[in-house]
């Protein structure tokens, strides 16, 4: 296992490698130049030339380049054009955050689709099987952001029960420990709905599948030959067993979609984190720190790959000995 994550880790160098390049071409070849925004209506004219010059924005294309593929080798990811701060800082400040919103998603909607999957799948009811898959079918269509949206709209507009936006309220520093948990509780449940409900249904609808497909196969016709019910609890967890292995396969899957939807979100609800961050950094073409929010992503996704084949080899002995 150790030797198949370090090929893993290695295949992954150019793998990143050609996604920043790829997106640093797409830079340079999107309209306008860094500063430019900056020399607005009654600003010198000059002005965004020293600003390029000073920040090293005015250098040769190949020069800036190599410069920021060193920068990614150290570490040194230089200063954001439009925050005037070093990016590695801003980085520190706001993943936190994004792993704090993405490691409760990611939680709740495999917890939450397992279930309805498994309950679709498994019900005798028929029409509890159709109303999960119908549900789940509408609540997959809808985009995170229409859904968040709607959710705002409805509960915190209509009802008040919710805070719009942010992470905290403007008073969280002079709560009591509890108090204050249960306001950063309140700011988390709308991006976090937004973002779990169409991946839940997502994951439903697939797990669904599985679990009908297992049930289909010759081993669970054999049980069931045997004197295994078509309700029974050992039944049940035999064909869990080997519905698993597609179901932790979907959450390295799952991850890229996670971190493209955190964007619209963030910035949506004004949640702190890299995803907002990246969302302000494209709209100010901040070159830095959309470079770094990039390979920081692109990690992130080669990572949850990875731990979904290294998940997908414990559970499954085949796998394990295929990786080895």
């Amino acid at each position: 296992m150790l030797a198949y994550s370090g090929r893993r880790l290695l295949a992954a160098i150019p793998l990143v490698w050609g996604v920043l390049t790829i997106v640093f071409l797409l830079l340079e070849a999107a309209p306008g130049r860094p500063f430019d925004l900056d020399a607005g209506p009654g600003v010198d004219p000059d002005a965004a030339g020293r600003l390029r010059q000073a920040f090293g924005a005015d250098r040769p294309l190949p020069e800036r380049y190599l410069g920021w593929l060193w920068s990614c080798v150290t570490a040194e990811w230089g200063v954001s054009f439009a925050l005037r701060r070093p990016v590695a800082e801003l980085l520190r400040e706001t993943v936190g955050n994004t792993f704090r919103l993405a490691g409760v998603v990611i939680v709740l909607q495999f917890l939450l689709g397992s279930a309805a999957g498994v309950t679709a799948a498994w019900s005798r009811r028929r029409w509890l099987d159709r109303g999960i898959v119908t549900a789940a079918s509408i609540l997959y269509s809808v985009p995170s952001f229409c859904l968040g949206l709607v959710l705002t709209w409805i509960l915190s507009v209509k009802l008040g029960y919710l805070p719009v936006s942010q992470m905290r309220s403007l008073d969280a520093s002079s709560l009591g420990h509890l108090p204050r948990f249960l306001d950063a509780l309140r700011h988390l449940v709308l991006p976090c709905l937004s973002l779990t409900l169409p991946a839940a249904a997502g994951v439903a609808l697939y797990v669904r599948d599985e679990l009908k497909a297992v049930m289909g196969l010759g081993f669970m016709r054999a049980a069931r030959a045997r004197g295994h019910g078509e309700r029974d609890a050992a039944l049940l967890r035999q064909a869990l067993r080997n519905a698993a292995l597609p179901a932790l396969n979907l959450m390295g899957v799952a991850l890229p979609g996670l971190l493209g939807g955190s964007v619209v979100i963030e910035a949506l609800f004004a949640w702190p984190g890299m995803g907002r961050l990246a969302y302000q950094a494209v709209l100010s073409r901040d070159e830095p720190l959309i470079l770094a929010c990039t390979l920081v992503f692109s990690v992130l996704v080669i990572l949850g790959s990875l731990l979904a084949d290294l998940l997908s080899a414990a559970v499954d002995p085949r796998v394990r000995e295929s990786l080895s």
